[in-house]
């Protein structure tokens, strides 16, 4: 864990964050094993959002929903379709619950899987269709940052304008022994950046809508009434 990570969740002053409804998932980086550590992060800095936690079924080899249920105090779910019947449709109560949505650490697979338009999980055809806004925090393997696929994936999805790509940073790679890989920018950084994409499409919103032209009464709309 970088020294920035650290820093963030043993005290430093968590940045601001307007969001009241997160969706929080993880996939199935290595370092998915410290979701449980930045779930109680965010309800510790932040006591009033309402969290919703969701584990791809590769995260389960690093992470178990077990521990995540313990610290979040509530259900996890894995990213599968359901063999049971279902009353409503998960992904679009996905799509339309949160008002922020960050997916950390966020693979190779599930970058370029996103940007392409895939959606054969919940959460992927969830964030296919909401509006929210969404920061993604790659973690790569040694390479990952300067592969012409990833990149071209990261332009795809910097086109959207619900999305944030919050940059990796250098990180130690089991596989090699060396800082060669990329690891997921520090939770509080992608709040940060999302924070100001919310606020921004918050401003953009109330813009519209007071320059929109208001009916005034009697515009022709009133129900005519033979005298």
């Amino acid at each position: 864990m970088s020294g920035d990570a650290h820093a963030g969740v043993s005290g430093g002053t968590p940045p601001a964050f307007g969001a009241r409804k997160l969706l929080f998932v993880g996939t199935g980086a290595i370092g998915v094993m410290f979701m449980p550590m930045w779930v109680n992060w965010v309800r510790t800095a932040y006591p009033d959002i309402e969290l919703r936690c969701v584990v791809t079924r590769s995260a389960e080899r690093f992470v178990t929903r077990a521990a995540l249920t313990a610290f979040a105090g509530a259900d996890v779910l894995q990213d599968v379709w359901s063999d049971e019947p279902e009353t409503g449709a998960r992904h679009v109560e996905l799509a339309h619950w949160p008002d922020v949505i960050v997916v950390h650490p966020a693979t190779f697979n599930f970058v370029g899987r996103l940007a392409a338009g895939a959606a054969d999980t919940p959460v992927l055809l969830a964030l296919q269709c909401t509006s929210a806004p969404i920061g993604i925090a790659p973690a790569l393997p040694p390479g990952g940052v300067g592969s012409p696929a990833y990149r071209q994936h990261v332009e795809t999805l910097e086109k959207r304008s619900n999305v944030v790509v919050v940059p990796p940073q250098p990180g130690f790679s089991v596989t090699t022994g060396r800082m060669d890989a990329s690891v997921a920018a520090p939770l509080p950084e992608v709040f940060r950046a999302v924070e100001s994409l919310r606020t921004r499409h918050s401003r953009e919103a109330a813009t519209a809508t007071a320059g929109f032209p208001q009916e005034a009464p009697g515009d022709g709309h009133e129900e005519r009434r033979g005298g």
